[in-house]
């Protein structure tokens, strides 16, 4: 069969890549073309765009490369037309992918698959009435959202595990490279250790947070800074942040660097639950416009009481969230400083990482998500 997807960041890219994997062992003679990255690239098939082309991020970014992405979506319908597979699997990315599904469903008979449901439980619930009007099959990896799609919503939704898990698994099996093997390749101090600085995959979101990561992260004397560098960003636009500091780049080695860190610095995202998964304690720290304004949206507006996953799958704290006007240097250090070694802090934290990953199950996500996708698309054949 023939399978279009259409992942708009690395991290789409990522889980897409292993998802490509799973349908092929599911189907032998599955065609493959796609909206991603380089990682979907060496799975096979035909790349028709790449993510670095797509991933705008905020209002004023978005308005800038309007005419982009307006184009990027005519591209994309026309291959969809042109190739005519038998299924289109949407990766996360909403703004973009909704508007191909609701297309999808207006002008063609080639049903949406959405494998890794748009987060609309923590904003934009009203994307509600297009999912259930053009998504075919909703595929979550979150266990808390069945609860939210079926039990709130009345929409059916398969969840399959999350393919975090599964891929940290991966990297925990076939990784053995000791630290001094690690920081020796990387020019790294052998006798510091390490925080690491994930700083997001945008742009946007680094210059945004690094600046107030780098500076928290060096009140906390006789560690090394250590920036995991997003594949999809150019050295030249970390340059701008690190050039005369005291921090190193490590890039495309995330994984890598989380194993020998000791704490880590991390914006909201799947970096997150990453970080979680591979036992560093952290701080969330995300900066945002008008800082007021949103904690005020964030207390009396929006519907969930956490932005990182690790918290939202644990229904509690169990790292802290400094975001809007809890965006301050003090406070980053601080939080910093109570999850270092010897401190009560940082035990409980790696217990409660302990408990997020019970909730999530040993479930193969893209596995089980290739398996239910063949057998729902063979039914119709």
């Amino acid at each position: 069969m023939r399978y279009y997807l259409i992942a708009g960041e690395a991290s789409g890219d990522l889980h897409a890549s292993h998802l490509m994997m799973s349908l092929r062992s599911e189907d032998p003679d599955a065609q493959f073309r796609f909206f991603g990255g380089d990682l979907m690239q060496r799975v096979g098939g035909t790349l028709v765009k790449h993510y670095r082309e797509m991933a705008f991020m905020g209002f004023v970014p978005v308005l800038m490369h309007l005419p982009e992405i307006l184009k990027n979506m005519k591209i994309c319908r026309a291959d969809i037309l042109q190739w005519h597979p038998d299924v289109v699997i949407l990766v996360d990315y909403p703004g973009f992918n909704l508007k191909i599904a609701k297309f999808l469903k207006t002008h063609t008979d080639i049903p949406a698959y959405y494998y890794i449901s748009p987060k609309i439980w923590a904003w934009k619930e009203y994307r509600i009435k297009s999912i259930k009007r053009d998504v075919n099959e909703l595929f979550s990896i979150l266990p808390f959202e069945v609860d939210f799609f079926e039990g709130k919503h009345h929409f059916p939704v398969h969840y399959v595990g999350n393919p975090t898990v599964d891929e940290v698994r991966q990297f925990k099996e076939t990784y053995a490279e000791s630290l001094d093997d690690f920081t020796g390749r990387n020019g790294l101090d052998r006798h510091k250790p390490i925080i690491a600085l994930l700083a997001g995959s945008r742009k946007q979101e680094i210059k945004d947070n690094l600046p107030a990561m780098i500076e928290a992260a060096n009140k906390v004397p006789g560690y090394q800074i250590v920036l995991a560098g997003a594949p999809s960003v150019d050295d030249s636009w970390y340059n701008r942040f690190l050039s005369g500091s005291n921090v190193s780049m490590v890039k495309n080695q995330t994984y890598a660097l989380l194993s020998h860190a000791t704490v880590a610095l991390v914006t909201s995202g799947t970096a997150t639950l990453e970080t979680a998964m591979l036992n560093v304690p952290q701080v969330v720290c995300y900066k945002t416009p008008v800082p007021q304004l949103v904690r005020f949206a964030f207390n009396h507006v929006m519907t969930v009481k956490y932005i990182s996953l690790v918290n939202l799958i644990a229904d509690k704290e169990i790292v802290p969230e400094l975001f809007a006007d809890r965006f301050t240097v003090p406070q980053i250090a601080d939080a910093l400083q109570q999850i270092l070694p010897n401190h009560a802090n940082r035990s409980k934290m790696l217990q409660g990482y302990a408990d997020v990953a019970h909730l999530l199950g040993d479930k193969i996500a893209s596995k089980n998500a290739a398996q239910l996708m063949v057998r729902l698309l063979q039914r119709k054949h």
